[in-house]
């Protein structure tokens, strides 16, 4: 395995099938655009000569190495992939579920998605995050007390979808 230990391997990776789609978007475009453009970009630094001097050769191949290298990862991520559904269960917080709290006055609306997914700009946050991990079990009405850096917050769970 080299050097590199990636605790990651063989760890389920949970998907939404919208993540599913994105990662197999992404897989195609690296495979049949970007993999080809670099070595477009190669073939170009070489046939200038000197490989030695040429930033050229060095930048691409660079790229090479990570296009490759993400390739292996997402390709590792497809195959270690668990969808989520969504629960039909609307009466406890799981992955999948779009969670509704009071926090401070204040809904908030987090969808639960695994670490892959996570965006909590767009309202997606991780199972394996603070206020997941805290979110998941709860049912409506349930008033969920967070210690988090920033200090202590309460978020009641106003609705489950």
């Amino acid at each position: 395995m080299g050097p590199f230990i990636d605790n990651r391997m063989n760890k389920a990776v949970l998907l939404t099938e919208d993540g599913l789609k994105k990662l197999q978007d992404e897989l195609k475009v690296l495979k049949e655009v970007r993999r080809h453009e670099v070595i477009e970009r190669i073939q170009e630094a070489v046939s200038h000569g000197d490989l030695s001097e040429n930033a050229d050769y060095a930048q691409a191949k660079e790229e090479q190495a990570f296009i490759e290298g993400h390739i292996q990862e997402i390709e590792e991520m497809l195959k270690n992939a668990q969808i989520i559904s969504h629960s039909p269960n609307h009466n406890i917080v799981s992955i999948g579920s779009t969670v509704t709290a009071k926090v401070g006055g204040k809904e908030v609306k987090y969808a639960i998605v695994g670490a892959n997914e996570a965006n909590p700009a767009a309202g997606k946050i991780s199972n394996e995050s603070l206020v997941g991990r805290a979110l998941l079990g709860a049912k409506k009405g349930d008033k969920i007390p967070i210690q988090a850096p920033a200090g202590k917050t309460e978020y009641e769970i106003v609705s489950i979808e």
